[in-house]
């Protein structure tokens, strides 16, 4: 389904963002984590060239609902002319809010020239920029990118600049360069650098795993809003919850009943817009996530892997949480690491 959204972005560091996951942020995820506080969601990043080629996996990425709104939709490629097929044809669509995918450093994105590697040469990912902005409108489109290819290639500023001269709504950067990959630690410092120099909002991203990670960078930084990626994956509450730490509210962790209900939401979701067989999949997939802060999680996560129903997964959480009730919550030494999941 396809929407004409007129509600506006309406950047502010009390609404926070959900980011472009590849293999996560499908339409059933981003409802829910749009239920669960997320002011704006973005799509998985989707190939420019597939939407060309009339790629019918690829024009499955653009599955939306009004639900969702305000919702972006992220492409990726480095060609100006195929960009501006699939600008128009989402334009025509009715979509209305855009981003290009600067930062992606998988290898196979980025050997072919897309994604971070855009970072190498600004003038052709400007004129790229430029195509978007004309297309979909100034202020529409957004643009998500890292420091630089490289330690010694570190171009985030000026491309920050140029790209606001050119006619951007946001940027949004993740402080790690196409090299680090996710290794190391994101260097906030930078986006601070980025708010002091541009006027446009400045969403941050990057190692925002728990949402006092959240509040904490708006602190440092002055970012216009935040991004969760890898802890959103982990806990789709997180945007409540930061933003109740946010306004200074006192926020109870691990929640059972909340988690109960996030687990049961994502289900009902995922069932209303796809069959039993996918919704089965999603649940084995990410209730072990949902849970990795209760103590047991380990063994729910071997239990899940066996079950072949809805029903039968049904049955292992009810019980999961019927012990959950007596256990000593502060104990999280069994927990479920993120630092794989890429963003």
């Amino acid at each position: 389904m396809q929407y004409t959204d007129n509600t506006g972005l309406n950047i502010s560091p009390d609404r926070p963002w959900l980011a472009p996951l590849a293999g996560y942020s499908d339409l059933c995820f981003r409802l829910l984590c749009k239920e669960f506080g997320a002011a704006v969601v973005c799509s998985e990043m989707v190939s420019s060239k597939g939407l060309y080629y009339n790629g019918n996996s690829t024009r499955k990425l653009l599955e939306t609902t009004e639900k969702e709104a305000p919702a972006i939709f992220q492409l990726f490629g480095n060609d100006v002319d195929i960009m501006s097929y699939a600008m128009d044809y989402l334009v025509k669509g009715g979509y209305t809010w855009f981003d290009l995918n600067m930062g992606c450093s998988v290898r196979k994105v980025f050997k072919q020239g897309c994604g971070s590697s855009m970072m190498g040469d600004l003038d052709n990912s400007l004129e790229v920029a430029k195509a978007m902005i004309r297309i979909g409108g100034k202020g529409k489109v957004g643009f998500k990118f890292r420091l630089g290819v490289d330690s010694e290639q570190e171009v985030y500023k000026e491309l920050a600049l140029r790209l606001e001269d050119a006619g951007a709504g946001w940027i949004t950067l993740h402080p790690r360069t196409a090299a680090q990959g996710f290794s190391g630690t994101a260097r906030w410092a930078a986006i601070k650098e980025v708010v002091d120099a541009v006027s446009i909002p400045v969403i941050a991203s990057g190692d925002l795993l728990e949402p006092e990670d959240g509040v904490r960078c708006i602190k440092e930084t002055g970012a216009a809003s935040v991004m969760f990626a890898r802890g959103a994956i982990g806990n789709p509450a997180i945007f409540g919850e930061y933003t109740t730490l946010y306004k200074g509210e006192t926020l109870k962790r691990p929640d059972p009943l909340k988690t109960m209900h996030l687990i049961q939401r994502h289900k009902e979701i995922a069932l209303e817009y796809a069959d039993e067989r996918t919704a089965l999949f999603k649940m084995r997939t990410f209730v072990p996530r949902y849970v990795r802060l209760f103590k047991g999680s380990k063994l729910l996560r071997q239990q899940l892997a066996t079950c072949a129903g809805l029903e039968q997964i049904d049955a292992v959480i009810e019980e999961f949480f019927a012990r959950c009730e007596a256990i000593d919550l502060d104990d999280t030494s069994e927990t479920i690491s993120m630092q794989n999941t890429s963003e």
